[in-house]
């Protein structure tokens, strides 16, 4: 997988997501494991951020946390300036579909769906209609002009994806989760994925935060946060393969 040189990210902003402090513990007693532990970490609004880290290392715990998903034991947590730890199962419901986007390994589309349907899913579901502009715009960007009457079936593992980006795009989230997006793409695939996920940070000014295990994936990003048994281990600023590469090896993670 090739990537162009990153495009010049824009200037330092407020963050668009917070942690302070954040703990998550599954189980009591002898059997509770730390999956966190005690981790403050910031991102900036229109940055892409990879995280990574040895299996076990927390990275997606901490992903779950900062996207809502799951529930952390202890600390705080903002998005947007917004406390979101204490909210409501309603109130936070409504906090991921209006301010959150999210594309998965397993592109999570309904099979019985064409790919606008996908696309416009979430929306429907939220009872809005879609900004027609930049829905255009995007089926453009992606490439999605002659597919979208397809259904998941009909369309290749990278087609699928960048429906996947496109319904997590439309309705312009604050911040943009991906859980190793490229895992079940080939390199040119996810190539053009991560692009846009590049794309997105640098010219629509979304908050991209991608947990991976590829040091390739992570050299598209603007920043790498490093995980080691729940616990931040360092971060690196413009990341390039080899110095990804080398970090995972030094925190004992298998390449």
């Amino acid at each position: 997988m090739s990537l162009d040189a990153h495009p010049q990210a824009p200037a330092a902003t407020p963050s668009a997501v917070a942690a302070q402090n954040l703990t998550k513990t599954y189980g009591t007693g002898p059997m509770a494991v730390t999956a966190l532990d005690d981790v403050s970490v910031a991102f900036e609004r229109g940055r892409f951020t990879a995280i990574m880290g040895p299996s076990g290392s927390g990275k997606s715990t901490l992903m779950h946390c900062l996207a809502t998903l799951d529930t952390p034991t202890s600390g705080a947590l903002s998005l947007g300036g917004t406390r979101v730890d204490g909210l409501n199962d309603d109130a936070l419901t409504t906090l991921r579909r209006d301010r959150v986007g999210f594309v998965f390994q397993a592109f999570n589309l309904v099979p019985t769906l064409t790919a606008l349907q996908n696309i416009l899913l979430p929306l429907e579901l939220a009872g809005a209609k879609p900004d027609n502009a930049w829905l255009d715009e995007l089926v453009r960007r992606l490439g999605l002009g002659d597919r979208l009457g397809h259904k998941p079936h009909e369309l290749s593992g990278g087609q699928q994806q960048r429906v996947a980006v496109a319904r997590a795009l439309l309705p312009r989230p604050d911040v943009v989760f991906g859980d190793e997006p490229t895992g079940n793409l080939d390199s040119t695939s996810g190539a053009e994925v991560l692009g846009l996920l590049q794309r997105s940070a640098h010219e629509d000014g979304q908050t991209v935060i991608m947990v991976t295990h590829d040091p390739v994936a992570a050299s598209a990003a603007d920043r790498v946060v490093l995980l080691k048994d729940g616990r931040l281990a360092g971060e690196i600023l413009n990341p390039q393969v080899q110095q990804v590469s080398d970090a995972l090896a030094q925190l004992g993670a298998i390449q």
